[in-house]
């Protein structure tokens, strides 16, 4: 699995952190596995283990935002994917009904249209309803670390 995981590493990708809303409160997890599916009508995808927390969430909820970290967003990519920052106050900000991170450098809310399970993941297929996006970079992953574009 190891090697596997590193073969694929070698694939740079930017980091998003996922939030959906669950019984009042909202829930992030940092991911990389997001694509866009379709330009007509507007489709993503997300990609989440079927053991997280987030999966039954949004199994639940029906609806999901994207945020897509920009450069100097590291700390947010660090905290959402299970190393809680002490000095990271989480307040997230509403983007057409759904929350999102503060300063990300590209947003996407969704309603998920579809599932499929596929091995020990699941893909959320999320018509994107709103998005919008700045000029800032974003921030990369690559082979395990954050790099930023020069």
């Amino acid at each position: 699995m190891r090697a596997f995981r590193n073969a694929c590493g070698k694939f740079a990708t930017g980091i998003v952190v996922i939030t959906t809303e669950h019984e009042g409160k909202v829930h992030g997890m940092t991911a990389n596995g997001f694509m866009s599916v379709s330009l007509d009508p507007n489709l993503v995808l997300i990609s989440i283990d079927n053991s997280k927390r987030m999966h039954q969430f949004l199994h639940e909820s029906k609806k999901y935002a994207i945020s897509v970290l920009a450069h100097h967003q590291e700390k947010w990519s660090r905290h959402f994917a299970g190393s809680p920052q002490d000095d990271l106050l989480v307040e997230f900000v509403d983007f057409h009904g759904a929350k999102v991170v503060p300063e990300a450098c590209a947003y996407f809310e969704t309603s998920v249209v579809s599932t499929h399970i596929e091995g020990d993941h699941t893909l959320f297929v999320g018509q994107v309803n709103n998005f919008a996006c700045t000029e800032d970079d974003p921030i990369l992953y690559f082979k395990g670390s954050y790099m930023k574009l020069v």
